[in-house]
């Protein structure tokens, strides 16, 4: 079998991959409409619960670290097939599970496992054309996106009308469907690396040590996504709260107008071979923190909570597009170990943005909220403006 040539990129293909990463993703994020009913089924504290969120978080960092770069080193259908085991059995151990605890080990073990649209999106980098490379990852981006926003839609109303344990039920059995789909249309991809896993990680850290560019899109990732993350979490709490007094299918039903955001950021491939770079991620990082100063305007009102819903998604979505085309445009036949620096990051600063939601609205309620995304939206741009330097090549 000749394993230099590699397959063609076709639209099924390509369309698999993202509906497939939006539902694995979709397991990180059911559990966040979820928290209050959590909270009063098991007897604990709303911050309690939230931990729940910020554990899968962590787990999604972890399995991004220690089982992406494996992308580079093995098979990488062989891979994806393997991890869709555990990927299901994490899922099934947290709608079994019976303490807050046992939420807690196997919340941080789907973070884990549910890394596959990591795998995927520097496949299609990859596969695709050059001049089709940040198209390609946008739609796959895309579907990953509104897999996170749209789990919140499912889960709210699954939650509401049938108890937060069928969501997980729900989302076991998808993740078989999914299995079988990956396993019949996935073609293999053969790994150019040739070397060990611990001289693998240790090329990760040479990347992440010597390439400013990676540098400067895995910091912007990460305070964007802290920002992103705190306001996601801590909105099913701000709407159960005078004067929405809202459940949980409310808070879901936001990850509606999330997606309406994120897809109105597909065509972002088309502005970047118009605008630089630097402008147009700058634009979008603006255009990120003004959504946070419609919150701090008017968080009260529902009409203003959708307008900065929309706002921010559109900018989170589009940057994130725009740091993933930078990063995989350095070293091709390393796109899974770039891709491990940058989401690694990414996703430790999703976690420390929902700690510290959670750890501020307990004591300051929606203000220390404001705050917390307000405060790494600002980080995000001056990172972003430290670095211009790169840009200017």
């Amino acid at each position: 079998m000749d394993t230099s040539q590699k397959p063609q990129l076709t639209a099924p293909l390509l369309w698999l991959m993202a509906i497939s990463s939006g539902l694995v993703v979709a397991n990180n994020y059911y559990n966040q409409p979820l928290l209050s009913l959590i909270a009063k089924d098991l007897q604990v504290s709303e911050s309690s619960a939230g931990n729940i969120a910020m554990l899968t978080q962590i787990g999604y960092a972890a399995g991004l670290l220690t089982i992406v770069p494996l992308g580079d080193l093995f098979r990488r259908k062989r891979l994806i097939v393997i991890d869709f085991l555990f990927i299901f059995l994490s899922v099934l151990g947290i709608a079994l599970s019976q303490s807050l605890y046992q939420i807690y080990i196997f919340s941080f073990l789907t973070g884990l496992t549910c890394v596959v649209p990591q795998l995927f999106i520097p496949m299609a980098a990859s596969l695709a054309r050059p001049e089709k490379r940040t198209q390609s990852i946008g739609l796959v981006m895309s579907g990953l996106l509104i897999g996170i926003l749209g789990s919140r839609i499912l889960s709210g109303w699954v939650g509401n009308l049938y108890g937060w344990r069928a969501m997980f039920f729900i989302a076991a059995g998808i993740t078989l469907v999914l299995w079988v789909m990956i396993s019949w249309k996935l073609p293999e991809l053969y790994p150019v690396y040739k070397g060990t896993y611990a001289k693998l990680m240790q090329s990760v850290l040479h990347y992440a040590r010597t390439e400013p560019a990676l540098q400067a899109a895995a910091l912007r990732g990460a305070f964007l996504f802290a920002s992103f993350s705190a306001f996601w979490t801590s909105l099913v709490f701000h709407l159960a709260q005078p004067p929405f007094n809202a459940g949980s299918e409310i808070a879901g039903a936001f990850g509606i107008i999330g997606m309406a955001g994120a897809l109105m950021a597909v065509g972002v491939g088309k502005l970047a071979k118009k605008v630089s770079f630097f402008k147009l991620t700058a634009f979008f990082m603006l255009i990120f923190l003004s959504a946070w100063f419609i919150f701090y305007q008017g968080g009260d009102q529902y009409w203003t909570l959708i307008l900065g819903v929309i706002i921010l998604d559109i900018a989170m979505q589009a940057t994130h597009i725009m740091n993933q085309s930078s990063i995989f445009a350095l070293h091709p036949e390393a796109n899974n170990r770039l891709n491990t620096v940058y989401m690694t990051s990414y996703f430790i600063g999703g976690s420390l943005g929902t700690f510290l939601a959670a750890l501020s609205w307990s004591h300051w309620q929606w203000n220390g909220v404001l705050a917390v995304g307000m405060g790494f939206s600002l980080l995000a741009l001056m990172v972003h403006m430290a670095f211009r330097r790169i840009y200017a090549k």
